[in-house]
């Protein structure tokens, strides 16, 4: 046999394993890599639908951002038009807030590719928590909706419709598919909460306090999302109670996935 049928040989077989972890198979504890992003590009297409279908009702939304003002005001919590106020009078900053604001879907994008890659151990129960976040917000959206500070709130300038990146003015239109009366719970916060928690799993048994860096993300988002008028800060803190939510679901459904494998 020639060293070129020898090589052609080696080659098929790279192939077809390479194939193989592809479509069916696992390497390195990881899930195969075209069933995973068939399967999340399918979970984001639902979530979008869904998304824009609930929680359209304005006078809800108003009613409900009302009662979420009143509650926050006798809380002393009520920041948001002085947040907003604040950006406005610091008009350098309000270019990098807008990018912060409308760029973070790099950061997700970014930290679900290096965990499947790099951290594997941890990929499927972050992954997990990122789609039972999508699931168990959108009843919450539907059930609650809620209109932003820039729409129910007097005085608060829509700092990402008047220097929107994306151009024109998206931010202040319904028609145009997105859900902009879904205040509560941010899902801005919501999803660079998930980031953090993503980094934090990876990183925490070899690099702890490097880990801890991580949450530093979450909390530059929610200052954007209060200082451009877009929430409040119990949207904020709702985003937080989603996360912790999603955590304890992934984790019961972990513990009774082993029992179900332990018994069989």
């Amino acid at each position: 046999m020639s060293l070129r049928e020898v090589a052609a040989g080696r080659l098929s077989r790279l192939v077809a394993r390479a194939r193989s972890a592809a479509l069916v198979g696992r390497t390195g504890g990881r899930p195969a890599p075209l069933v995973e992003v068939a399967g999340l590009l399918l979970v984001v297409l639902l979530f979008s639908l869904l998304h824009a279908a609930v929680g359209r009702d304005l006078v809800a939304a108003t009613a409900n951002a009302l009662a979420l003002q009143s509650i926050e005001r006798a809380l002393h919590l009520d920041i948001a038009l002085r947040a907003n106020q604040w950006l406005t009078e610091h008009p350098a900053l309000i270019q990098p807030a807008v990018y912060y604001y409308r760029l973070y879907y790099l950061a997700i994008l970014g930290v679900l590719m290096w965990v499947f890659v790099r951290h594997a151990d941890v990929y499927v129960k972050v992954r997990r928590t990122l789609v039972t976040m999508a699931v168990l917000v959108l009843p919450v959206f539907w059930a609650l909706p809620m209109s932003p500070p820039r729409f129910a709130l007097p005085g608060v300038v829509d700092i990402i419709a008047e220097h929107d990146i994306l151009g024109g003015h998206a931010s202040r239109e319904i028609g145009n598919g997105q859900n902009v009366y879904s205040a509560m719970p941010s899902m801005h916060v919501g999803w660079s909460l998930w980031c953090a928690y993503a980094v934090w799993c990876a990183l925490r048994p070899s690099h702890p306090r490097l880990a801890l860096l991580s949450w530093i993300f979450p909390l530059g988002m929610a200052t954007v999302v209060l200082t451009t008028g877009n929430h409040y800060v119990l949207d904020i803190t709702g985003s937080v109670v989603l996360l912790v939510a999603s955590i304890a679901v992934v984790s019961v459904w972990g513990h009774l996935a082993e029992r179900r494998r332990a018994r069989d």
